[in-house]
């Protein structure tokens, strides 16, 4: 595991979407408000994509282009199952994940699928980026 920390403005974005992967999962963690959605924004306009991007808090997951956006909030890593849609992280694009929980990533590492874990904390005007890659 490597681990990076970054404190950036909105503005400032761009310098963590660079140093994301652009295929795979992420895992995105954070109090509620924290930037998660944000993030999802910045990432899908990196990628060239115009699509409106809001949270998929009821629907579990959107898609926009190759780039899938789950928030498992209200129903952890058991409504991934529920809904069949872990088996969408074995598939090629990026999977961003808010609220990922152990239970997913203890399963990730069962199936030996690496991923990324970004962890937001707001400070006020700025936010600090802590990104870890499990790469198994």
């Amino acid at each position: 595991m490597s681990k990076s920390c970054d404190i950036l403005a909105l503005s400032e974005l761009k310098t963590l979407v660079d140093k994301l992967p652009k295929d795979g999962i992420v895992i995105l963690r954070g109090d509620l408000s924290s930037g998660k959605t944000t993030l999802v924004k910045a990432i899908v306009k990196s990628h060239g994509i115009s699509d409106i991007v809001t949270s998929p808090t009821f629907s579990i997951m959107h898609k926009y282009g190759e780039i899938y956006h789950y928030d498992i909030y209200n129903s952890g890593f058991d409504g991934l199952i529920k809904n069949g849609l872990f088996e969408n992280l074995f598939e090629d694009g990026l999977h961003l994940v808010e609220w990922g929980d152990e239970k997913l990533e203890e399963m990730l590492k069962k199936y030996e699928l690496p991923y990324y874990v970004v962890e937001i904390e707001n400070l006020g005007d700025k936010r600090k980026y802590s990104v870890s890659n499990f790469n198994i």
